[in-house]
């Protein structure tokens, strides 16, 4: 039974607007209205947040947090980035939304510069990350049936054991987290899981029936999973070896998140298709995107594909000022530079329940031994000020703004000490 009144809420938002109730409920009712209306598929940390900049957010007491989720790596240019929110403002006094049965020039310009910026030929516009990996999917399998010559309805696509590439129906098919499928069945056909980072695996799984290869570069949700040297440049071999197409999922692991644009640059590892989202939309909009080589994009013919919200606007501008804000700050060279120093602060730490400190540019994650209290590490977190949730293994992920500088480094490093004092 639902405990919050909200008898009145309607004319309390229609009398007063709706950032003044906003403003006036406090933490707690804020949580408890949450949980009394909303469906249970979050466990929220205890923080109430009313406001953010910067790296930084606040709960309804004024308590100041570092935020090192950071959204998933969707709030790369930090919270409220002001050329962001300035090149929204001039949108919204122009257009805001225009479906894909007309032209805008937004659109245009988007379309070319995530393609510039990317190395790609072509774009398909979406909203979100699930959305992007949706769409790949298509595109790979009417490639396969349209160009390789697949019999219809046999393309099988190889994925990796331990991914995250959201939870759709189709996506939580090829999913290995129990609790990402358990209950959602019957399964979409058509995959093949093997192990992350082993070649011969995948070699092995190749058939003439495989049309794509997908995989995250790193594997984020999956603990900050980093394949083996070597492997995603020789994974690029074999896949133009046997004509099987190789998409990378970026939405977690692009736009400078590793100290590179895209991860697959670490190596020699060029994909047909890229999956992206989060970052693209500056912290502020879902904006995501597949990018791919024109002989793959260019079999969606109208009405194979579509979106309502896709490429509006609104999404074409935040995306493009949050890649000029990208490229203009060198968020890749500080990132680079900021996520090796705090992988190396992190493994001086003396503490005897780490243990391993790993990750590329600021995607970065530390996994406690078997046995360490998770829960009330993650409680420590809380109290220390750090934002950051376990993912799977025991692993916390620090994957803060890349507008950080050295001072929030040690800020970091130093709560982090104090939080894992209360475990050890």
């Amino acid at each position: 039974m639902n405990t919050v009144k909200t008898k009145s809420i309607w004319t309390d938002i229609i009398e007063n607007g709706v950032r003044a109730v906003v403003e006036r409920l406090t933490d707690s009712e804020a949580i408890e209205m949450t949980e009394a209306y909303g469906t249970h598929n979050y466990h929220p940390l205890p923080v109430n947040v009313v406001r953010a900049k910067g790296a930084y957010a606040y709960d309804g007491s004024g308590k100041q947090y570092i935020d090192c989720i950071g959204c998933y790596s969707a709030v790369a240019h930090g919270h409220l980035s002001e050329f962001v929110t300035n090149t929204v403002d001039e949108q919204l006094d122009k257009v805001t939304l225009v479906s894909r049965a007309m032209y805008t020039s937004e659109l245009a310009l988007f379309l070319k510069g995530v393609c510039e910026y990317t190395d790609m030929d072509m774009a398909c516009p979406m909203n979100t990350g699930a959305e992007a990996v949706e769409t790949a999917i298509k595109l790979a399998r009417k490639w396969a049936y349209a160009k390789k010559g697949v019999p219809m309805n046999q393309a099988e696509i190889i994925v990796a054991a331990e991914n995250f590439h959201g939870r759709t129906t189709t996506i939580v098919s090829f999913s290995t987290e129990k609790q990402y499928n358990e209950f959602f069945g019957p399964y979409g056909p058509g995959f093949k899981i093997v192990p992350f980072g082993d070649l011969d695996a995948v070699r092995a799984a190749i058939t003439p029936n495989t049309c794509a290869v997908m995989m995250e570069p790193i594997q984020a949700e999956g603990g900050i999973i980093i394949p083996p040297d070597g492997f995603m440049a020789e994974l690029r071999s074999l896949c133009t070896e046997n004509n099987v197409l190789l998409i990378w999922d970026e939405i977690q692991t692009g736009f400078a998140r590793t100290g590179k644009k895209f991860a697959w640059m670490h190596e020699d590892a060029k994909p047909d298709m890229m999956c992206l989202g989060k970052a693209l939309g500056g912290g502020l909009y879902p904006v995501a995107a597949v990018v791919g080589a024109k002989h793959v994009m260019d079999v969606f013919v109208p009405g194979d594909h579509g979106s309502t919200f896709g490429g509006n606007p609104v999404a074409c501008v935040v995306a493009l000022a949050a890649m000029a804000e990208l490229e203009q700050k060198d968020l890749c060279g500080a990132s680079a530079k900021l996520g090796a120093l705090l992988v190396e602060k992190l493994r001086a730490l003396p503490h005897p329940c780490i243990e391993d400190v790993r990750g590329r540019g600021l995607l970065v994650g530390l996994e406690v031994r078997e046995g360490t209290d998770t829960h009330k590490l993650a409680e420590a977190f809380v109290e220390q000020g750090i934002l950051t949730k376990e993912t799977r293994h025991r692993t916390f992920r620090f994957a803060p703004p890349l507008v950080i500088d050295e001072n929030l480094v040690n800020q970091i490093v130093e709560k982090t000490s104090k939080a894992l004092d209360a475990v050890s």
